[in-house]
């Protein structure tokens, strides 16, 4: 976008009253932010959800001043800003009814690669939670996927860490504008993680990292990525709210289970019981259920002659020769097997020949 209708998207931001959604709703009918404020008060109170409070509230000249002074800022700090109708807008955020406007970024961010992640968890991580990151994003680093998360302490800067060790771009989203860092601690990791990745916000320079922002935050993590991954979580926090998000959105989510008395695995196992996450337990498990791994398939699986098939095995192959080939879900439903554990058993099946994936977590029989 041109610098004026930066300028005029962000005095339209700074209105009272107009939020995310209330600005995409003005702009779909004006065509452009500075066509907003130009227009008349009447065809104004005639969008739907607008009132005359918001009409008042449009025709506050003190937007402008403070659009000014963090364009000023944008342009000495060299930050890279994101229109939600732009190219470089994260394209699986454009979906979110609630993303952002606009989001800033600093350091080497490419959104190319399809394949995203958001690993999130408790900030008081055990040993049993790091361990876990550090295998699943080793395993997972052939495929080269982007690690999201929120730059926090615990389980958020080890996935950076992590993602930085094994050569992944990480993405760190913040709570609060680029001109700070929080928590302060986190200053040594800036420099590394802008050189392959950097950080994405949608909060001004102005903006402090206070409570409310971190829920906020949330919607941009769940939201950017393909499915979220919570490590460790207590009954309740922050990353919960992240999951809940993701299904929301209709995103993937995964949770490592862990032993029923620890309390940092209580957010994950009820996520699990309730149905809100997939349970994972290896990279394998994610690589499967998002079929990351069809496009590094060398060379099919032949199918052996006289395979002999398990009882399960049988029952969902001639299920899949009579449909054709069906979803994942339908085909834990209609065989009256849970889905954690259709999961293996089609890998199985996989490894023997006898069914394929396709994309979209389809699978028919060969």
């Amino acid at each position: 976008m041109t610098e004026e209708e930066l300028y005029y998207t962000l005095a339209l931001l700074r209105v009272d009253g107009i939020g995310d959604i209330m600005a995409k709703k003005l702009l779909q009918h004006c065509g452009t932010a500075k066509a907003v404020f130009e227009t008349k008060r009447n065809h104004l109170a005639a969008i739907d959800g607008v009132g005359s409070f918001l009409v008042n509230n449009l025709k506050e000249t003190s937007v402008f001043e403070k659009a000014q002074k963090e364009l000023d800022y944008i342009r000495k700090n060299n930050i890279a800003v994101s229109f939600f109708k732009e190219d470089s807008y994260p394209e699986r955020l454009k979906h979110c009814i609630d993303a952002p406007v606009l989001l800033f970024a600093s350091g080497n961010l490419d959104f190319s690669n399809r394949k995203i992640i958001s690993i999130v968890g408790t900030r008081q991580i055990t040993s049993y939670g790091t361990d876990f990151c550090k295998k699943l994003i080793e395993d997972l680093a052939p495929l080269n996927p982007i690690i999201v998360s929120g730059f926090a302490y615990g389980v958020d800067i080890v996935a950076h860490q992590l993602a930085m060790e094994f050569g992944l771009q990480t993405i760190g989203v913040l709570a609060h504008g680029l001109n700070q860092v929080y928590p302060k601690v986190h200053k040594r990791y800036v420099a590394k993680m802008e050189e392959n990745g950097g950080f994405l916000t949608e909060f001004w320079s102005s903006s402090n990292p206070d409570k409310e922002n971190f829920v906020r935050r949330n919607r941009i993590v769940a939201g950017i990525s393909e499915a979220t991954v919570v490590i460790e979580s207590a009954e309740k926090g922050g990353s919960l709210i992240t999951a809940n998000l993701a299904n929301d959105y209709n995103r993937d989510v995964f949770a490592v289970p862990g032993r029923v008395t620890d309390k940092f695995s209580l957010g994950c196992n009820n996520l699990i019981k309730t149905q809100k996450a997939n349970l994972l337990t290896s990279a394998a498990d994610l690589v499967y259920m998002l079929n990351w791994d069809i496009q590094e398939k060398s060379k099919p699986i032949q199918k052996q002659l006289f395979v002999e098939l398990e009882p399960e095995e049988q029952r969902i192959y001639d299920y899949l020769l009579q449909k054709g080939k069906e979803l994942l879900d339908v085909i834990a439903l209609q065989c009256e097997l849970p889905v954690y554990k259709i999961a293996g058993i089609l890998v199985n099946m996989e490894l023997k020949g006898v069914i394929r994936p396709l994309p979209g977590k389809l699978f028919e029989a060969i």
